[in-house]
């Protein structure tokens, strides 16, 4: 078998793209992956393209030396834009490789530790702007069966908070704890923008309210702030979703640096690499929580894995989205009292219309958390998962 082409599908889903990539065979079995990383799109297309030149004519099914010669070859090596087209590159080797041998991907990890796997969803606040209106958005989503949800409550604030902006941010909530009772977890996003003194501020305000986790207090170039946090504050603290490879990985290992890992498979190396990645929280008993914002395929990719890693504790995943996301995959979850199944076909268990992401082409957007706007998240009409 050797790989004959490969191609890319960016697709608009309103607050990003999402970025599929296709590995084509001389055997007719194809693979798929996900590369969505925001706003860098265009440089993602030419990462790929590099890969494409050396992966072409090469059999596919040898993953792990195709992917450390890629990686040792990118002298500039490492970095969101290398390692999310390589991670996608990646997920659709083991996906033509399951399919190659007409089983799952997690059959090729070693087998299922899970069945299923418990989520939180993210989205679910999508128009929300005031306190009250978060806690009547929650009330909707824990009505739809939701027991976990994540947000980010903080505004346009960076590096320092207001007092106004703290209390604005603290009554949200509250608002939500008391929409939702003490039985849904809460996850507190940070997105990595606050200073030291800030973060521990804004932790000890939101302990009366028990959340699940604060997630990136700090940004995610310095792991030593991100321990302090951690060691001044009683909260569980997450951290990883912009630390790519393992290597990245060891210092925040070996500083103990979070509570919870959240490496996100898209961009991290793709399935092995959150495998090892995985496997090294679990010696040290941190849980394994995936980031995973984006769009079906890595979330199918991320299901498979979360299948076989003992220490997986919860997965991300978009409560709504656009209405034509049903028709560029053919995705099917099964979602019951907070849980998804892990599917059973073979590969990565989905498949892209070619056709219809093509009918959806790339967007520029410019939706971020600074400015405010980063409730909008949803066109007017969404089609809900859940």
């Amino acid at each position: 078998m050797k790989v004959t082409d490969i191609k890319l599908f960016p697709v608009d889903c309103f607050r990003t793209n999402w970025v599929f990539v296709k590995v084509y065979t001389d055997e007719g079995i194809d693979g798929v992956g996900e590369a969505t990383l925001e706003y860098k799109e265009k440089a993602l297309a030419g990462a790929v393209e590099h890969i494409r030149e050396y992966l072409l004519g090469k059999n596919p099914l040898e993953i792990e030396k195709h992917w450390h010669a890629i990686y040792r070859d990118a002298y500039w090596r490492g970095g969101p834009v290398l390692m999310s087209a390589l991670s996608a590159v990646e997920m659709a080797l083991w996906d033509i490789l399951g399919k190659y041998l007409n089983v799952p991907v997690y059959q090729l990890l070693g087998g299922k530790v899970h069945d299923q796997v418990r989520i939180y969803v993210n989205g679910w606040f999508s128009g929300a702007k005031e306190p009250e209106e978060f806690g009547e958005k929650a009330k909707i989503a824990v009505q739809r069966g939701i027991t976990a949800m994540k947000w980010d409550p903080f505004g346009k604030s960076y590096l320092d908070i207001s007092s106004k902006d703290l209390d604005r941010a603290i009554r949200c909530v509250a608002a939500v704890r008391e929409a939702v009772g003490n039985e849904v977890d809460l996850l507190i996003e940070g997105h990595g923008r606050f200073n030291i003194p800030t973060a521990v501020k804004i932790a000890k305000e939101l302990e009366p309210f028990k959340p699940m986790l604060f997630e990136e207090p700090v940004p995610p170039d310095n792991l030593d702030a991100l321990r302090e946090v951690k060691d001044r504050c009683d909260l569980a603290i997450s951290a990883g979703e912009r630390l790519y490879t393992r290597w990245d990985y060891k210092p925040l290992f070996d500083k103990m640096a979070a509570d919870y890992i959240q490496p996100d498979i898209s961009h991290a190396g793709g399935i092995m690499e959150l495998k090892k990645i995985a496997a090294e929280a679990e010696c040290r008993y941190i849980p394994f929580a995936p980031h995973n914002p984006s769009g079906p395929v890595a979330n199918a990719a991320t299901l498979q894995l979360a299948a076989c890693c003992p220490n997986f504790c919860i997965l991300e995943i978009m409560y709504s989205d656009v209405e034509w996301r049903k028709d560029v995959t053919d995705e099917k979850l099964t979602y019951a009292d907070g849980y998804i199944s892990i599917p059973d076909k073979p590969g990565l268990g989905i498949e892209i219309n070619e056709e219809a992401c093509l009918a959806h082409p790339y967007q520029v957007h410019t939706l971020r958390h600074y400015t405010g706007a980063l409730t909008d998240i949803r066109p007017a009409k969404t089609e809900f998962y859940f």
